[in-house]
């Protein structure tokens, strides 16, 4: 049963996209509203803003501005400001495929607490690029949101770990009346991936029990490089070495490091890869088969096709007792194909070069013996569509499979107690197939049996070259072309009882409302890899990892807000979590504080403080070791050592001879981490000056510390040089029993002869780092009484400040320089909307904007671009819909980086070619209440 309290007129915007014109109150006229609870508070109260400033995003809204997906939606956000890596990215693609992150803030996809109806889900189960956790937006089914709750800072007092940059709160629908069928057409104007999507939603009432189920069937195409003019060829290519045509065929003699001539000019492979396939130059002008059309083999979106069903329910047993449950079930196939930058096979699943780690002088494991030629060489091959049978044998399938279920008591105690008990389970198991080459049946196919190894260790073939430099037919691929498959697992489950008052006691100002929580809750997660995947030389191109591990956790906490003076509230939080793993208990207690000072019927003063900590990443904690070979390592020992004085950028740079070595660097994790922690602040104000006009200022700074990074090798092998040396390259003496020189010394292994052979690695609590800057947003609503109703607002975000301390006693770097390599980060983002309806007629603009990013070389700034999105909407009658939307309307491709030399030629963590789109959908909804 719900409270209702009665309430000032003035209405606050919290809207960061285009909505439906509203009725407006006469500002003499008081308003009743339900009490909400609202995302960052546990306390229903009636004012839907608060201390900290909170995003709502509604289900019109999404659709007014034309966002077809999930990660479409949190990406319009000018929160959302972080590098992600998108459908295109080539190493988010390979180790967490079809997953997609939100980045809040720029801290990272791990620092954004994503919760679905206040719950926490499990983490996608594979680490991304090898390292973190995070979760996947990808699979939630936009169809079935009632809102978006977005909270930017930190919220750890209320939710525990992960919420240092903010939280996205996914809210379902609870209740709907009739049966709602909504089908969706899309496709391109380019062409090339068309998609379709039908939700069906439902809900009933019997008596004390009622719910509501609902399905969604997507069916998605993929869209390739070759099918966008800006990216098909290796001519779009802004640099004279990467427009070459791609690698399909080399013969490399190592003596001499020159190319050896195919006999017939490619002639025999002439019809590969679309006919394009001919005898052309690597970059130093030496011959092999190449082709232009070669590097598009590879998606620009994935391929999605499967269902998620969706149910809410609730029995009431009397007016004071209700059993409640919702329901999530998920089974989505994702297929992409990352294909290779430039000409490099070694990334590639199409592609094959000579590998045998038993093959290694000098540690070069590609190098092989030819006995018919007296050479030492490296054969390389990158396979086409007509020899692997089709693209779609090559393309890495995930099969995701999700599950989620809450279910738990509420009910009333006395006139004042509200109360919930509840159990969460949720699950993400995928099933990941990976297209590998197995390395020893490529090297017979291609190079004949092995003969044995030379005396200095060289792997012996008396190779056939037309077997190189002839096509592959599909049945003699598949004896070498394999499927890696991994079945990972993750589980997260919670218990929790919650309990509130929104009168605990009475001040002279008003009542005091309080909210406490209990919970316990366990983690786990298990990569599951092919074993082979784990060997050096079963599968050719890169090595995976393993790990696995669970934890436990505990908590409590409380929270009170407190009316100070009619016009002043004050809030206060506190939270206690534990958590249990391996021998270790890190426990951390945070705080949030927040004041809310209404001077005015139409204007809102508010400022926040919270502190906040994060959990190691479970992969952080558990990852197995994993094996990293590094054929150009720069030994700065011995560097220095014949060369007193140099400096570590001069031995890097090879300016005193060759001091590189190979090493078999070994990757683990680190069940010694403690937590991060994190300091947030906000302060700013929510004004009301004319009726339907609202806008909100709002100041914020995040600060991380002790922040978890991966060591850096590089800087492993320079500090075990200084404490080799007893002093830095500079001059400045380092003691060789420190702390750091101890861990230095363990970490970079030598063997008898002094050589580095392996470099052991791990993460550690090492890194600070803090953000600070602006939000603004503005909202105007006003009607007429021929023209109909208007709705204009925006959102903005200027990030004035980005840095990081990656070492302690480092400078901090400024990532929102020009010159900051690790990531392009822009210091200003915005949205803006315009929306109008007049009886069954509506129609809005939407436009995206991102402020410049830095391009390739870091030296100078890739323009700001905008992007619209326009729509419209036909009401046949009151229970049927027809909505033409316009994604990219203009058609804008990325803009040109003379200097982005790699494929696909610009930044895809912010940019696509997908270009205009074109979608179609129907609403029909049977029974019940108009649309």
């Amino acid at each position: 049963m719900r409270r209702h309290v009665m309430v000032g007129s003035i209405q606050l915007a919290l809207l960061a996209l285009a909505a439906p014109a509203v009725a407006q109150s006469s500002p003499s006229a008081p308003q009743q509203l339900d009490t909400v609870q609202v995302t960052g508070s546990r306390i229903a109260r009636a004012q839907v803003e608060g201390p900290a400033p909170v995003t709502v995003i509604t289900a019109e809204q999404i659709a007014s501005a034309g966002l077809v997906s999930v990660p479409d939606v949190l990406r319009s956000l000018s929160q959302n400001s972080g590098s992600v890596q998108g459908q295109q990215n080539t190493t988010g693609a390979q180790s967490t495929p079809g997953a997609q992150a939100v980045d809040l803030r720029g801290l990272g996809p791990n620092h954004t607490l994503v919760l679905i109806n206040g719950r926490r889900i499990a983490d996608f189960p594979l680490p991304l690029n090898g390292r973190s956790n995070f979760t996947d937006i990808g699979n939630i089914p936009l169809g079935m949101i009632e809102r978006i709750e977005v909270l930017t800072g930190s919220a750890s007092a209320v939710y525990g770990s992960d919420a240092m940059a903010g939280v996205i709160n996914f809210i379902l629908k609870k209740s709907t009346d009739g049966l709602t069928v909504d089908y969706r057409y899309g496709d391109t104007h380019e062409g090339g991936g068309d998609s379709h999507r039908l939700t069906l939603t439902g809900g009933f009432e019997k008596d004390n029990f009622s719910g509501i189920v609902g399905v969604e069937l997507q069916d998605k195409s993929p869209l390739w490089g070759y099918e966008r003019d800006v990216q098909d060829s290796t001519a779009d290519a802004p640099t004279a070495r990467r427009r070459l045509p791609r690698l399909v065929a080399q013969r490399l003699n190592w003596e001499d490091d020159t190319n050896v001539a195919p006999s017939g000019d490619c002639s025999a492979m002439a019809g590969l890869n679309g006919g394009t396939t001919v005898l052309t130059e690597d970059r130093y002008g030496e011959p092999l088969c190449g082709s232009e059309r070669a590097i598009a083999y590879r998606t620009i979106e994935n391929e999605r096709r499967g269902a998620t069903a969706y149910g809410a329910f609730e029995y009431r047993f009397n007016e004071d007792l209700a059993w409640f449950a919702d329901l999530q079930l998920g089974h989505q196939k994702v297929k992409l194909l990352t294909g290779t930058n430039g000409n490099d096979v070694a990334s590639d699943h199409m592609g094959w070069e000579f590998h045998d780690p038993a093959s290694r002088n000098n540690n070069s494991a590609k190098v092989f013996y030819n006995q018919a030629t007296d050479n030492r060489e490296i054969w390389s091959r990158q396979f086409s569509p007509e020899e692997v049978g089709g693209l779609e044998n090559r393309m890495n399938t995930t099969t995701q499979k999700t599950f989620s279920i809450t279910t738990g008591l509420q009910g009333r105690l006395g006139e004042s107690w509200d109360w919930e008990a509840a159990y969460n389970h949720s699950q993400y198991k995928a099933d990941v197939d990976m297209p590998r080459i197995r390395a020893a049946a490529a090297n017979e196919y291609f190079l004949g049996p092995l003969l044995g190894y030379t005396s200095s260790g060289y792997a012996i073939y008396n190779p056939d070259p037309a077997r190189l430099f002839s096509p592959v037919s599909p049945a003699d691929f598949a004896t070498f072309g394999v499927m890696s498959t991994f079945k990972p697992k993750a589980d997260n489950d919670n218990l929790n009882l919650t309990f509130s008052n929104s009168a605990l006691f009475t001040l002279p100002a008003g009542d005091v409302g309080f909210a406490g929580t209990v919970e316990y809750g366990q983690q786990s997660y298990a990569i599951n890899p092919d074993p082979l995947a784990l060997t050096e030389d079963a599968y050719y191109g890169p090595r995976y990892g393993d790990g696995s591990g669970e934890r436990d956790r505990w908590s409590a906490a409380g929270e009170l807000r407190l009316p100070l003076l009619d016009s002043l509230q004050a809030s206060v939080a506190g939270r206690y979590d534990r958590y249990s793993y391996g021998d270790q208990d890190p426990g951390k207690f945070t705080y949030s504080l927040g004041l809310e000072w209404r001077p005015l019927d139409s204007l809102l003063v508010r400022s926040s403080y919270g502190t906040g900590f994060r959990a190691p990443d479970m992969h952080y904690l558990f990852a197995g070791e994993d094996y990293y070979r590094t054929n150009a390592a720069t030994d700065y020992f011995a560097c220095r050592s014949d060369n007193p004085g140099a400096t570590d950028g001069e031995c890097y740079d090879r300016e005193f001879g060759n001091y590189d070595v190979s090493t078999f660097d070994t990757y683990t994790g680190n069940q010694a981490l403690d937590v991060e922690t994190s300091k947030s602040f906000s302060t700013g104000f929510v004004w009301s000056p004319l009726t339907g006009l609202d806008l909100s200022v709002d100041y914020y700074r995040i600060k991380i510390s002790n922040q978890v990074q991966v060591q850096d090798r590089e800087w492993l092998r320079a500090t075990e040089a200084n404490c080799r040396l007893g002093v830095t390259d500079d001059g400045t003496s380092v003691d060789i029993a420190s702390p750091t020189c101890v861990d230095a010394l363990a970490r970079v292994i030598r063997d008898a002869d002094g050589e580095i052979t392996s470099v052991l690695f791990a993460p550690i609590n090492i890194a600070n780092e803090e953000t600070s800057g602006l939000d603004v947003s503005a909202s105007y609503r006003f009607s007429t009484a021929t023209a109909g109703n208007f709705h204009l607002n925006g959102s903005y975000t200027w990030a004035r400040q980005h840095e990081r301390q990656l070492y302690p006693g480092d400078a901090y770097e400024d990532m929102l320089d020009v010159s900051f390599s690790a990531t392009t980060l822009p210091s200003n983002k915005g949205n803006l909307g315009l929306s109008w309806d007049k009886d069954a007629f509506g129609a809005s603009l939407f436009g995206n904007y991102l402020g410049r990013v830095a391009n390739y070389d870091n030296d100078a700034w890739t323009d700001s671009t905008w992007r619209f999105n326009a729509s419209a909407r036909y009401d046949i009658n009151s229970h049927l819909r027809v909505a033409l939307s316009v994604n990219n309307l203009f058609n804008k491709m990325p803009p040109k980086d003379a200097t982005w030399a790699n494929y696909p030629y610009y930044d895809t963590s912010w940019f696509s070619s997908v270009g205009r789109s074109y979608y179609l959908q129907v609403t029909w909804k049977l029974g019940g209440a108009a649309l």
